[in-house]
């Protein structure tokens, strides 16, 4: 294998990122943005909603639908650094809301889809210099 100094560069950078943030990425350097969860399976069709529309607006969001207790999705998405994520269960799917918690912070708030959206969406903007 050859070594070239662009390559170089390039890794030493993206590991002093990696070292600076410890991992924990602002959401607009997040490879995942935002993890959907749901609670149970009925709420599977209204997480692929939200996976779409948050897609469409240009996050990088994937859905977890896995028949496993959310407990277990919350802990696993924490310790992959993910950003925000967005819980949905049957009442959130009725209601047009989503339960939105934030890495590292134990509460979560209900706020209507298009909200979180929008705020995702403006929070996720590159800044600029």
């Amino acid at each position: 294998m050859l070594h070239r100094a662009i390559l170089g560069s390039l890794e030493r950078f993206i590991g002093i990122l990696i070292e600076q943030y410890a991992g924990k990425f602002p959401l607009w350097l997040a490879p995942v943005q935002a993890v959907v969860a749901t609670i149970t399976s009925d709420a599977d069709d209204y997480a692929r909603e939200i996976q779409k529309a948050c897609v469409a607006v240009g996050l990088r969001v994937e859905a977890d639908l896995r028949n496993e207790k959310i407990n277990l999705k919350v802990r696993e998405h924490s310790l992959a650094k993910v950003p925000v994520m967005l819980v949905v269960g049957k009442r959130e799917a009725e209601t047009g809301m989503v339960a939105l918690r934030r890495m590292g912070g134990k509460d979560q708030e209900i706020v209507a889809l298009n909200d979180v959206i929008h705020r995702l969406s403006i929070e996720s903007a590159v800044p600029s210099a």
